[in-house]
């Protein structure tokens, strides 16, 4: 599977329109590679670098496995046109919060996954509820990393 953005390349820097510098809006993602029998794919961002630990900027699952990608600014809804659901961000939000971070550099890791399964959690859920349910139906993942400082 591979995971890209037309707004930012892997390794480079996110720019402003997606952080809370900005509008603060989700960027475009666009994949390939989906594996045959894929049932649903699920989205995890997530800055690794932050002072208490990874800080979940954005949940996103059980999107339809036909999907090429996800447009510019999803909008902040439990559930997204495509039939999606979002999950709780570190800002207590449903739904995308862009890089934001307190000092220095940070990375922001986009991560795909490809899931045998419908994820059976409510919208809202958050990282721990998330994962839980993604145990053991990870077929396959891709990744894409952008920077951001302040």
């Amino acid at each position: 599977m591979e995971l890209s953005s037309a707004a930012f390349k892997n390794g480079a820097p996110i720019p402003k329109q997606f952080t809370c510098d900005g509008p603060n809006v989700s960027p475009p993602l666009q994949w390939s590679g989906i594996p045959d029998g894929s049932k649903s794919l699920a989205l995890l961002v997530d800055d690794p670098d932050a002072p208490r630990g990874s800080w979940v900027h954005w949940i996103l699952f059980n999107i339809p496995p036909g999907a090429a990608g996800l447009p510019e600014n999803i909008k902040k809804t439990g559930t997204i046109p495509n039939g999606a659901r979002q999950g709780m961000n570190d800002f207590h939000e449903v739904g995308y919060g862009g890089p934001c971070p307190p000092g220095g550099k940070h990375r922001y890791f986009f991560r795909l996954y490809a899931l045998d399964a419908e994820l059976t959690v409510d919208a809202g859920a958050t990282r721990a509820q998330f994962e839980r349910a993604m145990q053991g139906h990870v077929v396959s993942d891709a990744q894409l990393m952008g920077t951001y400082q302040r």
